[in-house]
């Protein structure tokens, strides 16, 4: 399944695709502004993964400042989680971001998402703080990291 995964830059055309994947994955949905800003920022890179029909499986929205990469949002096709397609998206990145120079790639995310925490920090990232009441509903963000050369160790990322 995931050698017919084709990881792609996104493009205005995949944005119903993706905004019916952030409408079932998250509760305080991106709109399609946002996507359209990412698409337009000098520092983003949005991709978009699609499955061997030529559908959108998940996409990643991603920049890089300097020496820091970091993921905005990630989400997968609801019929197709657990797959490692939210793996393999995050695997670009990070290899987008080491080669460009970066130094980390940082990350927020909802301690009560357990599978992507989990898959994180199998990956290598590592928890290094806590944004309290960082989401509409009062629930915190856990920070996470992944440190080129450190963690890559630990984790079986890139």
């Amino acid at each position: 399944m995931l050698s017919q995964i084709t990881i792609c830059p996104m493009s205005e055309e995949d944005l119903n695709d993706v905004l019916l994947i952030e409408a079932a994955s998250f509760p305080h949905p991106w709109n399609r502004t946002h996507f359209l800003d990412e698409l337009k920022s000098p520092h983003s890179f949005p991709l978009v993964a699609f499955d061997a029909g030529g559908r959108v499986a998940g996409y990643i929205c991603a920049m890089q400042v300097l020496d820091e990469g970091h993921i905005l949002d990630v989400a997968v096709r609801p019929d197709l989680r657990g797959c490692g397609i939210g793996r393999l998206l995050v695997e670009k990145v990070l290899g987008m971001c080491r080669q460009s120079g970066a130094d980390y790639v940082s990350l927020e995310v909802r301690p009560s998402n357990l599978a992507a925490v989990e898959l994180y920090r199998r990956m290598g990232f590592i928890v290094t703080g806590r944004r309290p009441r960082y989401y509409h509903d009062g629930e915190d963000a856990l920070l996470m990291e992944f440190i080129f050369g450190d963690n890559e160790e630990e984790g079986d990322a890139v």
